[in-house]
């Protein structure tokens, strides 16, 4: 694919850039990206930073432009459940605020301080509070989609899991899933045993072997028929990650839950923020065009 010289060299530095196998190394790298990662936010109606949904687990709050009610998101940051926060994804979470989400962008509680299934209950009850709460900046809480990235991919999926079991509740309309991990003992066989930071000890305890199974950790072995809703799957071809997300689409496939996937060449990890490759764009463009189709459903 023909490439700027400009996006050429961001994705020469990123292919370079050393990945930090340790928690706090990898919090480190994480919040040194904080500042050109959200360069150049966009305009959205309103900013609502920290809001406290519960003690312990707060959101930042981001409100389209225009009068709603506005469909909502929940938007779960990647960083290994051991790094990354709403910060580290602000301007992606007001970027779905610009696509006409009300948009909850949430800290969950991190590993290793917080080991699982702090995290994933974090999410599960934050869906929950949306459904009864989003009303607060004028969002309707029947229209729900949850999405993440990375470790905050493998979250949603297994939070959608969790809320799908209970019809009468809150109800999600479509599910985002941006280059995540879903079955973490297949992706130790792949020969990375140390997985990404945080996936064993750090995030699951020194007992990790037997968690492995559990669909709160590898949600793919929990995929059934009905047991979804419509799922965006997207990854790039440089993202060694990449065969999660082809394995998560055969599972969809196998339970006919209807889905999409796109694989965008030579995107690295993380590029749904690297604003400035034309992969980004293109990846944004793709996913709030699924949100728009499936919201109303």
């Amino acid at each position: 694919m023909g490439y700027s010289e400009k996006e050429r060299g961001v994705l020469e530095r990123v292919k370079k850039s050393p990945f930090p196998t340790d928690y706090k190394g990898l919090r480190e790298a994480i919040n040194a990206t904080i500042g050109p990662t959200n360069a150049r936010p966009p305009e959205i109606g309103a900013f609502h930073e920290d809001v406290e949904l519960r003690p312990g687990l707060r959101a930042d709050v981001s409100v389209p432009k225009g009068a709603g009610p506005y469909p909502v998101a929940i938007y779960l940051h990647g960083g290994g459940w051991v790094a990354g926060s709403s910060k580290s994804h602000r301007k992606l979470g007001m970027q779905f605020a610009e696509a006409g989400c009300l948009t909850l962008n949430l800290d969950y509680r991190l590993a290793p301080e917080h080991p699982f299934p702090a995290g994933f209950e974090d999410c599960v009850f934050a869906v929950r509070w949306a459904h009864e709460n989003a009303k607060r900046w004028d969002g309707d809480g029947s229209r729900i989609v949850i999405g993440g990235d990375s470790a905050g991919a493998n979250l949603a999926a297994a939070t959608a899991l969790e809320i799908g079991k209970n019809p009468a509740g809150a109800r999600l309309k479509a599910l985002l899933l941006l280059y995540g991990l879903y079955d973490i003992r297949e992706m130790m066989q792949r020969g990375r045993e140390g997985g990404v930071a945080g996936t064993n000890r750090n995030y699951l305890g020194d007992d990790y072997e037997h968690k492995l199974d559990d669909p709160r950790v590898s949600p793919i072995r929990a995929v059934r028929p009905g047991a979804l809703p419509p799922t965006f799957i997207i990854c790039g071809t440089a993202d060694n990650l990449l065969p999660e997300s082809y394995a998560m689409a055969a599972a969809l496939s196998r339970a006919e839950i209807p889905h999409e996937v796109h694989v965008l060449e030579d995107m690295p990890h993380a590029f749904m923020q690297m604003w400035m490759l034309s992969g980004c764009v293109e990846g944004q463009r793709l996913m709030f065009n699924f949100i728009k189709r499936h919201i109303d459903d």
